[in-house]
């Protein structure tokens, strides 16, 4: 897959098939929609784009959007290059993007631009200056202008929108088994690691202070997590507490992973963090010797997850 940063980037000559969302998640839902895209393509001869946008339009029009998504850009582009796509396009997203007419969003981009043959869309789908292209509008361009229209089944779109809610309902309330089902994957967490207090080094339980700079980043409910992440090439093991340190006083959100059998440098390095299994909620204990019998107790009750599951 070759990702292009915008549409005006795009120099492919050959006919494409085009689905165009937002794609968050990349779920089992969307998997569905993509495969098809992927399959149609390469029985047509023709390559395979998928179209989205950055920032999420909601984050550029209304300001005060407290959006949260599941993937970070980024962690969107890594799971759709497992998809078979030929090309993901990253339009940026901006106000006066917003203003295009529906018309030239078709003419001038989908059809001038990516060579469009086919377009994959949700019976739902509206493009264009106020959202005003729409399934109806689409099917009476292609034939004006010589391309194709499939809408997806309603109840191929409304399944997509209901694991979506679900998804990220279950990771607000800590059912990790839930999310990850949907999913079809681990649900993660990307940052880098940067100098926390280093408190857990001086009661036995070294910690990754993982810095997600991305605002928008859904981060699950507060707890502690079985997790994996791959350094090196190698898959190491832990756990990781998201919260506020309440035993410790403290008085804002960190993220820290304490890895098992493992002992490197991982300052500034970008990690990215699997979410495999939820043990227990965050607790405020009377005294730190009462957090490290509790640490020492999770760390048990992990490695004994991971034994019988890994």
């Amino acid at each position: 897959m070759k990702t292009i940063n915008n549409i005006y980037n795009f120099s492919g000559t050959e006919k494409t098939y085009i689905t165009i969302g937002t794609f968050d998640g990349v779920h089992f839902g969307h998997q569905k929609i993509i495969e098809k895209l992927v399959l149609e393509a390469k029985l047509a001869g023709k390559k395979s784009i998928l179209l989205t946008f950055f920032p999420h339009p909601r984050m550029v029009l209304q300001k005060d959007s407290k959006i949260a998504l599941i993937n970070t850009i980024k962690e969107r582009e890594t799971l759709l290059a497992k998809t078979g796509l030929d090309y993901l396009i990253i339009h940026p997203f901006s106000k006066e993007f917003s203003m295009i007419t529906a018309l030239d969003f078709v003419e001038n981009l989908l059809v001038n631009k990516l060579n469009v043959s086919k377009l994959i869309i949700g019976y739902d789908h509206h493009f264009g200056k106020n959202r005003e292209g729409n399934i109806k509008q689409l099917t009476g361009y292609s034939k004006q202008y010589n391309f194709n229209v499939e809408e997806i089944p309603a109840q191929d779109i409304d399944e997509v929108s209901v694991s979506s809610t679900k998804i990220r309902a279950a990771l607000a309330s800590g059912n990790l088994k839930t999310a990850n089902n949907y999913l079809g994957y681990s649900f993660m967490i990307s940052g880098t690691v940067v100098n926390g207090k280093q408190l857990g080094g001086k009661i036995g339980f070294p910690t990754a202070n993982i810095d997600v700079k991305e605002s928008y980043k859904l981060i699950p409910k507060t707890g502690v997590y079985v997790v994996q992440s791959l350094i090196e090439n190698q898959v190491v093991f832990g756990m990781m507490n998201i919260g506020n340190r309440p035993t410790v006083d403290g008085d804002y959100q960190t993220i820290e992973v304490h890895f098992f059998d493992f002992d490197k440098n991982l300052y500034n390095k970008q990690l990215t963090i699997e979410l495999i299994y939820f043990l227990r909620d965050e607790h405020k204990f009377d005294s730190v010797a009462s957090l490290i019998v509790q640490l020492k107790k999770d760390e048990e009750t992990a490695r004994a997850y991971l034994l019988t599951n890994f």
